[in-house]
């Protein structure tokens, strides 16, 4: 293709043009006044954690509610495959002795035995996700909560092996069309990319509570800052015997259960 002398100096002028620019638009930068600004009425936290509280949860019969599970769920569009081997999930209910194995002896109590347990993402302070990722899709953010970038995943699912706790879900297909009730408030997914739960991030930053301690009505999910000496759940800790998933791993969970 031939370019004309006109079409070439226009071109010219162009690259001038921006290499010119480019210091003007550095320093700008550099002012910060590019930075996004917070939302005033974000949540804040050094090390953001959740207890739950498995003798409230137990009140409620045999197996509980599922009031926390569904908001959750719906809020992040999560889909509902209808294949077990396919099931995408980032709060969900396991027995005891799965949840807790190698924790479980004879003389436990039989409601507790018996009970489900709510499970998720336990965001832990040595989260071996995070050392496996190859393209720093999973990463830790300096709140302490484990998250995700969905657009850096290539679907290599290192992660979900170096999970000890089955806190990731791969999508091995398009996820939308199963999504029951879409909240075009929070993205959607890809097939081929692993999610899991984020604490609800994009509410915190909102101001809001993550969506399954809003949704429990009973007060059984406590979430808050461990180094805020007046929060919450250093209310929990401090009073309440708790254990925590898997300890011996040494991965240091931060979501805690009062049993």
């Amino acid at each position: 293709m031939k370019i004309s002398r006109r079409s070439f100096l226009k071109m010219g002028g162009t690259f001038a043009l921006g290499f010119t620019a480019l210091p003007g638009l550095k320093a700008f930068a550099a002012s910060g006044l590019l930075k996004a600004s917070p939302d005033p009425k974000a949540l804040a936290g050094k090390k953001w954690a959740m207890a739950i509280n498995m003798k409230v949860c137990r009140e409620k019969g045999p197996e509980g509610c599922k009031e926390c599970v569904v908001a959750c769920h719906q809020v992040h569009n999560v889909p509902d495959i209808g294949n077990p081997k396919e099931e995408v999930k980032w709060i969900w209910k396991e027995p005891f002795a799965n949840a807790f194995p190698g924790q479980e002896h004879e003389y436990l109590e039989e409601t507790v035995k018996g009970q489900p347990f709510l499970v998720l993402c336990n965001h832990c302070d040595n989260p071996p996700c995070v050392r496996v990722c190859p393209t720093q899709a999973t990463f830790k953010r300096k709140d302490g909560i484990v998250v995700m970038d969905d657009h850096r995943c290539i679907g290599c699912r290192f992660c979900m092996a170096a999970c000890p706790f089955g806190a990731r879900s791969f999508n091995f297909r398009d996820p939308r069309p199963y999504i029951p009730k879409l909240n075009r408030e929070f993205p959607t997914r890809e097939k081929g990319v692993v999610e899991k739960c984020n604490f609800c991030v994009e509410r915190l930053a909102a101001g809001l509570s993550p969506a399954c301690v809003e949704a429990c009505r009973h007060g059984a999910l406590v979430f808050g800052d461990l180094e805020d000496p007046n929060a919450g759940i250093r209310d929990v800790l401090s009073s309440r015997f708790t254990i925590r998933r898997k300890p011996e791993l040494g991965t240091r969970p931060k979501v805690y259960y009062v049993v």
